[in-house]
């Protein structure tokens, strides 16, 4: 009993003690002693990632808008048509449009203003067959001279002579990629020289289809891929029709001299029959 009595003794003041706890006050670091402070406290400043986008390449930032206008549109097509002079592209590129047309699908077609042969504001086929066009010396002034709300409801572009226009990757890259349009070019592939022409080879790589038209050699009536001229002049770019081009097989047009002098003959003896 009387370690009883001590044992009470000795908790009384503990659990008194523990009763009397003055009442906890929150903690802040102006009450905290200077010893618990490693360094004086500064403004919050923001983390570097909030600036990335300023400090971020341009071309990244401008691929980014890219993808996000290209999510805004369905992604389109692209189809060239090339080949010789008289070959029919211009004929099958107006098939192409009609179709598209015929189908519900708003079109319009582009030329070079350079091409005047048949008139300014239309594309006009060997056969005569004509449709109506926008000339313009370069694509990129499209957009602005069609009108932005009607070439947001354009379905199909045509692009013909498609050889004159230096920025001709540029706008169906756009055209195709992030504005939905389906674009039909129609160009020669090759100059009088059988080197490239323009920048018609440079789409292929973004192409759907590809499709190479073939004329008939005037001088033997073989399947013809070439372009002939006629006439002495060297500029790549000399307009002109059936007055200075003709289409060769493989073989007249290796042949050199001796096929200028056929054209000549050919040339005279067409001309004589005109008249």
């Amino acid at each position: 009993m009387p370690s009883l009595v001590r044992m009470k003794s000795i908790l009384s003041p503990t659990l008194s003690f523990a009763l009397n706890l003055p009442k906890a006050t929150p903690l802040s670091l102006s009450t905290l002693p200077s010893r618990y402070c490693l360094c004086n406290p500064k403004p919050m400043q923001k983390p570097n990632f909030f600036h990335l986008k300023s400090t971020m390449p341009s071309n990244t930032i401008e691929t980014r808008s890219l993808h996000t206008e290209a999510s805004q549109s369905p992604p389109g097509e692209i189809h060239v048509i090339v080949g010789p002079m008289f070959a029919g592209k211009t004929t099958t590129l107006l098939r192409r449009i009609k179709s598209e047309s015929s189908h519900g699908r708003s079109v319009a077609i582009i030329k070079s203003n350079k091409d005047t042969r048949y008139g300014l504001h239309s594309i006009v086929t060997h056969d005569g067959e004509k449709f109506p066009c926008w000339p313009l010396a370069d694509l990129s002034s499209f957009r602005q001279a069609f009108g932005s709300d009607a070439y947001e409801k354009l379905d199909v572009i045509g692009i013909d002579e498609a050889q004159f226009f230096e920025d001709l990757y540029d706008f169906c890259r756009k055209a195709a990629d992030y504005d939905g349009k389906t674009v039909i070019v129609a160009g020669l592939d090759g100059d009088y020289l059988r080197r490239r022409f323009g920048s018609v080879l440079d789409i292929i790589p973004l192409a759907d289809s590809v499709t190479k038209l073939s004329s008939r050699c005037e001088l033997c009536g073989k399947r013809a891929f070439f372009t002939l001229r006629r006439t002495e002049e060297m500029q790549t770019e000399l307009i002109g029709g059936a007055d200075k081009y003709m289409p060769v097989c493989r073989k007249h047009y290796v042949c050199g001299q001796d096929v200028r002098e056929a054209t000549r003959v050919v040339f005279e003896d067409q001309t004589v029959r005109c008249t």
